[in-house]
């Protein structure tokens, strides 16, 4: 086997593997890092792939901005040692067989696709046309993107908060106070 064959086999084993211990452990804290080290290994791949502008927004967007703030709002709400209740074994099997089933639609999909080499050229690559592009309104503007992509910062950031909150003090002694 050559270099990039064993590269894309132990990039796609430690998604596979930290894709599982992401849903599947039971510490949050330890699940977002799971999750953090499965975008880093995605963006691999797509440095593998002579991707760079999607894996630097793969890096910056994803493993740097909203893993990070799922970690910050995770620390700022002290419950670091919080575990998860383990799961029935009823919603264990009812989510390896949507496992399952995607991964046979996936498969299925993918081995059915005529892959095709391109014939055409490769483009020059235009910085100034890049940068014009990214604060552009237009049709080919990415200004939108942009404020979609901060407002997705934002959502990730309160679904961190909330899911941290959950079950905290704050809930206790609202607990108590019904008793």
């Amino acid at each position: 086997m050559i270099a990039n064959q064993i590269m894309f086999f132990l990039l796609s084993a430690m998604i596979i593997v930290f894709s599982v211990l992401t849903v599947t452990s039971r510490k949050i804290l330890r699940a977002a890092v799971y999750l953090l080290l499965v975008l880093v290994s995605t963006s691999g791949l797509y440095f593998m792939l002579n991707y760079q502008f999607l894996a630097a927004i793969q890096l910056t967007l994803y493993a740097g901005g909203i893993v990070v703030l799922i970690i910050f709002s995770i620390l700022l709400t002290s419950h670091i040692s919080q575990k998860f209740e383990p799961t029935g074994w009823k919603k264990s099997l009812l989510s390896a067989l949507a496992s399952a089933a995607g991964a046979i639609l996936a498969i299925t999909t993918i081995l059915d696709f005529k892959f095709g080499a391109s014939r055409e050229a490769a483009m020059e690559v235009d910085m100034h046309a890049i940068g014009k592009s990214l604060l552009s309104l237009d049709y080919d503007g990415y200004i939108l993107p942009f404020e979609v992509i901060s407002i997705l910062l934002l959502a990730a950031m309160i679904a961190g908060i909330v899911i941290a909150k959950k079950g905290g003090p704050a809930d206790q002694e609202s607990q108590n106070l019904k008793q």
